[in-house]
């Protein structure tokens, strides 16, 4: 990461910005939660509660590259309190759902991490 492209906006402000923006990009019956990684100041958590009956939770790891790209990471998949293999097509194309809107988010925020 450049200087020109470090992140400039401290993780506490980048953690209420996603908390407050990424239930827009999310379906309106799924929920969100945003934390910030307290090892890595360039990266926060994302937990996502899928909507319906299914029980899904999700994990991301959501890492700043630079001020303008991120990388996610999957860390979990559980279906009511049991871990489960992410392999299947349904839960699969849920991520890829996910990932997406989490990329929406990040590039809905670049007004605020691009300063």
């Amino acid at each position: 990461m450049s200087n020109n492209d470090k992140l400039t906006v401290n993780q506490a402000e980048l953690v209420s910005e996603w908390a407050r923006v990424l239930p827009t990009t999310l379906q309106p019956t799924d929920q969100a939660r945003v934390w910030a990684d307290e090892a890595d100041s360039n990266a926060l958590w994302v937990h996502i509660m899928a909507a319906g009956h299914t029980g899904y939770t999700i994990d991301f790891k959501v890492t700043y590259v630079d001020d303008r790209e991120i990388k996610v990471e999957l860390t979990d998949v559980q279906q009511g309190t049991k871990h489960i293999d992410e392999r299947g097509d349904v839960v699969q194309n849920l991520i890829d759902d996910y990932i997406r809107h989490i990329h929406e988010c990040a590039q809905a925020l670049q007004k605020v991490t691009h300063a």
